[in-house]
């Protein structure tokens, strides 16, 4: 997952940095799966650039389970990325499941063949996992909610079944050409508040982490580097986890390129989005 990030990445790379040399590292079992936390909104719009960014640049499809239904794609997209078009946009299909048991049952069905053919789905996305995982009182849109130990065995229950629904699809886009292509899962998870909400998020960080092998957090930078820069927001954005220290080891034996770990995120008034790698 970390190659299509770091094309997104590239792609909306700030002009005065330039973006000629960043090397986009070749997908592998370790850093397929990522989950992004931080600000729900930011994390949405990550999620769409990846989903676009995979359909339009390469070409792959791209399933994108959300609560909220998309009406249109945010302007910034539209302005900023390369080759978007209507044909781009058909190959990514949205799915808005409103409860835990609609989201597991719409994954497991991308085992069924009609969601296989004619090209299986290369790019997983899960927008806002905290919203599936909440507790009584606390969803809106008439959401379900778990206590804390259910939280937590339906964090591992999706978890598993996403990681199994894409070892499934490559097994199957692996089948159908003769490349080693993956089947990439992103999701993201919304910042905690405080007291128990903040506990009861770590709870189920803790289990994602352990499917999810690569963390994306988004850190909101202050707002006086906003301010001197003459920008609406900058955020600050970390690549972790144990699929980039295993990516590490495999740079290291294979001379393969390092993945980027550090980026930054420019927002002006206008609301462009431009990432600088640190």
């Amino acid at each position: 997952m970390t190659d299509i990030l770091t094309l997104v990445f590239r792609t909306f790379t700030s002009q005065t940095a330039g973006s000629e040399d960043l090397t986009v590292p070749p997908t592998s079992p370790a850093t397929c799966s990522a989950l992004l936390v931080g600000d729900a909104g930011l994390s949405r719009s990550v999620l769409l650039l990846a989903a676009v960014t995979a359909a339009s640049e390469m070409g792959v499809r791209v399933v994108f389970f959300t609560h909220t239904r998309i009406q249109s794609l945010p302007p910034c997209l539209q302005k900023r990325v390369p080759g978007l078009s209507p044909e781009s946009l058909k190959k990514i299909t949205f799915s808005y499941p409103r409860t835990m048991e609609e989201l597991l049952q719409q994954v497991a069905s991308l085992h069924e063949p009609t969601n296989t053919s004619p090209a299986p789905p290369s790019l997983v996305v899960v927008d806002g996992l905290e919203g599936y995982l909440c507790g009584p009182g606390e969803c809106g849109s008439g959401l379900g909610g778990f206590h804390l130990g259910e939280r937590s065995v339906q964090a591992a229950h999706l978890s598993a079944l996403l990681c199994d629904s894409a070892a499934f699809l490559t097994q199957v886009l692996r089948s159908r050409s003769s490349s080693s292509d993956l089947c990439r899962v992103v999701a993201s998870f919304g910042s905690p508040g405080d007291g128990g909400e903040a506990s009861a998020a770590d709870a189920s960080l803790d289990v994602l982490d352990r499917y999810f092998r690569v963390r994306c957090t988004l850190d909101r930078a202050g707002s006086y580097e906003a301010a001197a820069a003459g920008l609406h927001e900058v955020w600050n954005i970390y690549l972790s986890g144990t699929g980039m220290a295993e990516a590490s080891c495999a740079k290291d034996c294979e001379d393969r390129p390092a993945v980027a770990q550090e980026w930054k995120l420019f927002i002006p008034p206008d609301g462009l989005m431009e990432f600088k790698l640190v």
